[in-house]
Parts: structure tokens; sequence; C-alpha cells
């Protein structure tokens, strides 16, 4: 079967086209539209008229994309924006009416075990212990792995649209506003440090969005130009090119190879976020893949 997987996110709609085969698939499309859909409204929890047409648009566009490839079925998946807007069922209505896609808008908790399965795709064997993380423009989602297998798992509303809808941030950002963001996510991570007091994470896996920058700035490919399965980050580039981002210009951001022009202003707290799990959780390995909620999707088809 032919299966076509979108994910409607709060920075991007992301999409994936794949042929399944008894339990094996081939990719046969990839691709990713900016939407902004938390731009003007996620902390107030309402999605605006411009986001609306926005998400439409995008749609619209990845409808086209799929049509030639005469798939079988369309998965449309939506998430923290649209889960915590108070307009979330007029949004998902004017889609449907609109575009004939019936979006699902899914819970964090859901979110999460996607991803997980997402990461089940693209590592041969799970690490024995290990915290996958994703990085979204609404929320983050982690995800313990003990022994091989799902331990615990959250979501947090601390996307990086959140942040800069939150924080005024200057240019480049100042010690005392890098402070700020980092005791922001320092005391909304609670329960995450709380539930891995003691037990030991080596190992982090990141997922898409901004981890994707980071493996796309280490190589210095253009965003989009080379798939990724799963890649080791060494730590000692991830600490350069952290505080390289961190510490730079908008402009300077936007001339580095690598950099995704969506990512250019969430880029930074996003490392901020990186930065603070790396070293509160002593990791040791770090591993990028482009594998999350989509290909999480396709797990299920495949498996379950």
């Amino acid at each position: 079967m032919k299966l076509a997987v979108i994910d409607l996110g709060t920075n991007t709609c992301n999409l994936l086209i794949a042929q399944i085969q008894e339990r094996d698939f081939q990719v046969l499309q990839q691709s990713k539209l900016g939407v902004k859909l938390g731009k003007g409204g996620i902390n107030k929890r309402h999605l605006t008229p411009e986001a609306f047409n926005r998400a439409k648009e995008a749609l619209l566009s990845h409808q086209q994309t799929i049509k030639p490839f005469q798939v079988d079925q369309v998965i449309a998946i939506a998430t923290s924006a649209v889960r915590d807007a108070a307009n979330q069922l007029e949004f998902e209505t004017f889609l449907l009416q609109e575009t004939g896609i019936q979006l699902q808008t899914i819970s964090g908790e859901k979110e999460a075990q996607l991803i997980f399965k997402g990461v089940q795709l693209a590592m041969q064997a799970i690490p024995d212990e290990a915290l996958i993380l994703d990085i979204g423009g609404g929320s983050n989602e982690f995800i313990e792995i003990r022994n091989g297998q799902m331990n615990w798992k959250s979501s947090f509303p601390l996307g990086m649209a959140r942040i800069i809808d939150q924080f005024s941030l200057s240019d480049p950002i100042t010690k005392e506003e890098l402070a700020i963001i980092e005791k922001h996510f320092e005391e909304g991570l609670a329960p995450l440090w709380s539930q891995l007091q003691n037990l030991p994470v080596p190992v982090l896996v990141g997922c898409s969005g901004a981890f994707d920058t980071l493996a796309d700035l280490l190589d210095g490919t253009a965003p989009g130009s080379k798939a990724r399965q799963l890649q080791d980050i060494p730590l000692a580039d991830f600490d350069r090119i952290s505080a390289q981002i961190i510490h730079s210009t908008k402009q300077e951001r936007e001339g580095m190879t690598g950099m995704e022009p969506l990512r250019v202003e969430m880029i930074v707290p996003a490392f901020i976020l990186m930065r603070l799990v790396v070293s509160r959780l002593k990791i040791q390995q770090l591993k990028q893949t482009d594998f999350a909620l989509r290909e999480g999707v396709l797990f299920q088809a495949i498996y379950d």
C-alpha cells in the first residue's frame, strides 16, 4: 500500500509518502512547508485567521504533491498549537471544508508515543538506557528508555514558538536573557529532572527540528538535502555549534550553511534547551535522526 502522512505542527507542515510492502517500506517523497500556526496567538490559546489560511495553503499544496502517487490512505495529524487552541474545532472544520482533509488532533502523550515508534523505525536497536527528545514549536516531547523499551514519556508545552512569543530577545541574546530562558526551561522541566533523578541516560536521541539543523550545520549541507536515518553528533562539535548559535546575530545565522530560514529565530532557544539537557543529565552520546512523528505513523501502519 501507499501511505501519505501529514504532520501539521506548530511551525511546519511536514509530508511523508511511503510505499509499504509486508514489513518493509520505501520513502517516495518528503517535503516541508512553513505554517507558523503559533504566530500571534499561541500563548493565548488562539489560532489566528492568518494561521487558518497558512494551514489551508500548506494542505492544498501537499495534496498536489500527493496526487500523482495515487496513495491508498492519507493520515493528517495535528499537534500542540491545534490541541491547545480554544478554536480547535473551528480550525478543524474549516480545513475539512476547504481541503477535504480530516485532521486527527492528538494529545501530547500520543505524540510522544508516535515519536518513540518513529525512532524505533530509525534504529535497528534502541539503546538500553536513553532519552529521546523532539523539540517542536509548541511542545517538547521526552521519552525515557529503559532496557530498550519506553519507560516514561511526557510532553511539555515549552515549544520554541511559545518562547519567542513570550520573551522579547535581543539580537544577539544578552547574558540576562539567556539566564531567564534557562531558568524557564529548568523550572518547566521539573518533572523530567525528578523522573531521571539518580537514573543515568547516557544517550540522547534528538528527533527532527533543531536537531536536523544541528546535523546540517555540522555537515555543511543545505537544509533537507541529506536524509539521515541516524547520525552520531560528537559532543565537542555540539558544544562548539551551540556556543556559536546561541551568541550569534540573526544576520549571522541567516548566512550559515545548513541554517533553515524557518528556524533562524527559534534556533537560539532550541539550542539553549538542548545544551541544558545535555549538561544537566550528563549526556555521553548524542545521536540525531530525521525520523519522528510521521515515521511513527508509518511504523503503526507496518507493525500494529
